[in-house]
């Protein structure tokens, strides 16, 4: 499952809605944009997990970000906080403002939608994003709870096409690294 189905079977319809409501485009529009953006922001955040500390960062941020409530209710997108912590999430996953003016030049030449609304839509879709993984990982017990132990190699399955950076079906000579440090430090 790519990010953009992940995004959707996580309940993200309601907030694409909201999204192209705020920024005044169609259901068309708005998923062509997703198209363009989200895969950008999994490759951060393929970037982001294989670098040292990567996992458990975004482990972290999974746990108690509280990303999932802009998918929970749609309406939050049009809050300064979801700008502000989409902005955040744009930090870590792309690097610079340089990165995401980039992203969003790349989906306009494709969608043409016009950069300005793009690079406005990006820490949004970068907030949607976070919060369909959380709410994935906590639906599925990878995160725990007070109940539920938490399953590293749950969410590693979820993860497994970011994961597997050199492309070969297998994550394991990716991330056998990354698991022994996260679980050495838990």
């Amino acid at each position: 499952m790519n990010l953009l189905e992940m995004l959707m079977s996580a309940g993200g319809t309601a907030a694409v809605g909201q999204l192209g409501s705020r920024f005044g485009l169609d259901e068309n529009q708005t998923m062509a944009a997703l198209q363009h953006l989200v895969p950008a922001l999994g490759n951060g955040l393929q970037r982001n997990v294989s670098s040292e500390g990567g996992l458990e960062s975004l482990l972290g941020a999974l746990a108690g970000g509280g990303h999932s409530q802009f998918l929970d209710n749609p309406d939050m997108l049009n809050s300064g906080d979801a700008t502000m912590t989409g902005n955040g999430i744009l930090g870590h996953l792309l690097g610079s403002k340089e990165a995401s003016r980039e992203v969003a030049a790349n989906a306009s030449a494709h969608t043409g939608i016009g950069a300005d609304v793009l690079k406005q839509m990006l820490p949004l879709v970068a907030t949607m994003v976070m919060g369909g993984l959380s709410k994935q990982s906590s639906q599925a017990g990878f995160l725990g709870g007070q109940d539920t132990p938490a399953q590293p190699e749950g969410l590693l399955g979820m993860l497994t096409p970011l994961l597997d950076s050199n492309r070969d079906g297998s994550v394991a000579d990716d991330v056998l690294g990354m698991i022994g440090r996260y679980m050495r430090n838990r």
